[in-house]
């Protein structure tokens, strides 16, 4: 990291004038993002909503290092995504950032346990201590009793849990997450917004949610709307 510690810690996320353009038909261009800028302060949680093709998803992977933007800076801790090497944007992604998706995206030859414990593993360390923490996780989320069950072994919510107890392996500064519970129904959903605002208290991470759904949009502390590949006040 090239950044100066000055005592004071940078956001968890700052992004900043952010672009992203793809080849269009009849070569053409396809601008998705125009102009973004976003920060996301410590312990803080924000919504964004718009319409389905408005740009969430491609916004949330740029934000999350999973993709890089046209022009624009993204920050991630203090850290700039730009310029780094594909080995060393993965570290930086692994280390500070925490995916949850609509489809959970778990191993199925795996068990939950197993599945918690892969981000640990991919950044090194003793596979005692991160077994260890990967149990702390799923009794964190209710899932104590399911740690040696695989994905097919659990239920659509179960799933989800498992997957949110990865996505706070490395103790990330951001948790991002896209249609969280898009595929659960109602009641489980309401089980799921539950645990994530929980973890929002107990551990002070900060939330990006990417959502259809009002009523958790409405917990955030800001709702911000995407409209044509700007963002602002919902």
């Amino acid at each position: 990291m090239n950044s100066v510690d000055t005592g004071v810690s940078a956001p968890p996320l700052e992004a900043v004038d952010v672009h992203k353009r793809y080849p269009g038909p009849a070569g053409g261009e396809l601008h998705v993002l125009r102009g973004v800028t976003l920060t996301v302060a410590p312990g803080e949680a924000v919504a964004i909503i718009g319409a389905s093709g408005a740009g969430k998803s491609t916004l949330l992977h740029i934000i999350g290092a999973l993709d890089l933007p046209t022009e624009g800076d993204v920050r991630l801790g203090g850290t700039s995504v730009a310029g780094l090497t594909s080995p060393a944007l993965a570290a930086v992604r692994n280390r500070h950032v925490g995916f949850v998706f609509q489809f959970h995206h778990l191993l199925k030859e795996f068990t939950a346990l197993e599945n918690v414990m892969m981000p640990l593993l991919i950044g090194g360390g003793r596979p005692g201590d991160h077994q260890d923490r990967a149990r702390e996780l799923l009794a964190a989320v209710g899932l104590e009793g399911r740690v040696h069950h695989k994905p097919t072994e659990l239920s659509g919510g179960e799933q989800q849990r498992v997957a949110v107890a990865r996505a706070l392996a490395n103790e990330p500064l951001l948790l991002l997450a896209d249609e969280p519970s898009g595929n659960l129904d109602h009641h489980t959903s309401a089980a799921l917004h539950d645990l994530l605002f929980e973890i929002r208290e107990r551990r002070g991470t900060s939330m990006v949610l990417v959502t259809h759904n009002l009523e958790l949009a409405g917990r955030a502390d800001r709702v911000l709307r995407l409209v044509d590949g700007a963002l602002g006040p919902a």
